[in-house]
């Protein structure tokens, strides 16, 4: 057969294989520390080779244990994502055994990235946000709210950042990932608007979080959290700060409180022990959802299902 002619349709599929598999052989192995940003990850990646995710399901990154499978893909990987200080401090050390060729790049250090600061636990003084975030001017990492992937400007902003690190890596298959990191951002524009629509009855009505995780996507879609009982997981509040909280659900009418499936506390039910406030879930990592590139924007979705139900009159 010459190859002048069309192809019949078995060939092209083959063929088309063929690439595929060459492409995928040739992509660099690419590990990625969380769900979110390994969605992120995968879209780009799409048609050339699929990202290892290293904290699956409910684990949280705030305290993790890597197993020697996890930190076997982390030490095979040529390219590891990773969002940073201070939300993953169990990779610091096992990263410094990464060099090169291998590259590991923290999201949270693009330059120019408008992070927001770690705002107090507790009842915030006048139920503003704490938190500002400054062109070209980010706060310390140790100050810095980790929780990014929660705004859809970030977001674009790190699928620009992970088309530029592949492309600078597996340089044959640099188009695609461009390409598709141009459709990808273009499809979490879109979502921000649907979303932005979806939560505008209830930007007014106040909650309170069990972990301050969400202060990006509050600031993203308007909401009006009024404090929080953690600002770090793994401490327990004080009995002062939850009766401060008790009685800021009464004085203000909140409607909900927010907490995570990766922490499981009682604190919550005694907090909204006789009031009228009700009890979500919120799940900043998205563990419900099977990883892949659909995973950020069933998550983002979720949530803001969650808060529009549970705020609503």
């Amino acid at each position: 057969m010459s190859w002048s002619k069309p192809l019949p349709p078995l060939s092209a599929l083959v063929l088309s294989a063929l690439l595929s598999t060459a492409a995928a052989a040739d992509a660099p192995k690419v590990a990625v520390s969380i769900q979110p940003i390994h969605s992120l990850v995968a879209a780009v990646m799409s048609s050339v080779s699929d990202p290892h995710l290293l904290v699956k399901g409910y684990g949280s990154p705030h305290a993790y244990q890597m197993r020697p499978s996890e930190a076997a893909a982390l030490y095979q990987a040529d390219l590891v994502f990773w969002i940073g200080v201070p939300l993953e401090n169990f990779l610091i050390k096992p990263l410094r055994n990464v060099g090169p060729p291998a590259r590991a790049v923290a999201l949270l250090d693009i330059e120019g990235l408008p992070l927001l600061e770690n705002r107090d636990s507790g009842v915030r003084p006048g139920h503003q946000h704490k938190g500002h975030g400054v062109q070209g001017l980010a706060p310390l990492p140790q100050a810095r709210d980790p929780h990014a992937w929660l705004s859809p400007i970030i977001a674009r902003r790190m699928v620009e950042a992970i088309a530029s690190e592949l492309a600078r890596a597996d340089p044959r298959n640099g188009d695609t990932y461009r390409r598709n990191a141009r459709a990808l951002e273009e499809r979490i524009g879109i979502l921000a608007t649907e979303l932005t629509a979806r939560l505008a009855p209830v930007r007014q009505a106040p909650f309170i979080m069990f972990h301050d995780a969400f202060q990006y996507f509050e600031q993203a879609f308007g909401l009006q959290s009024i404090g929080a009982m953690h600002l770090e997981p793994t401490r327990a509040p004080g009995a002062a700060r939850v009766q401060a909280l008790r009685n800021a659900i009464r004085d203000h009418g909140v409607r909900c409180v927010f907490r995570e499936p990766q922490f499981q506390s009682a604190l919550v039910d005694t907090l909204v022990e006789k009031t009228d406030a009700r009890v979500a879930v919120l799940d900043p990592l998205g563990a419900d959802f099977p990883p892949g590139a659909d995973a950020w924007f069933q998550m983002m979705t979720a949530n803001a299902e969650t808060i529009a139900k549970c705020l609503s009159e």
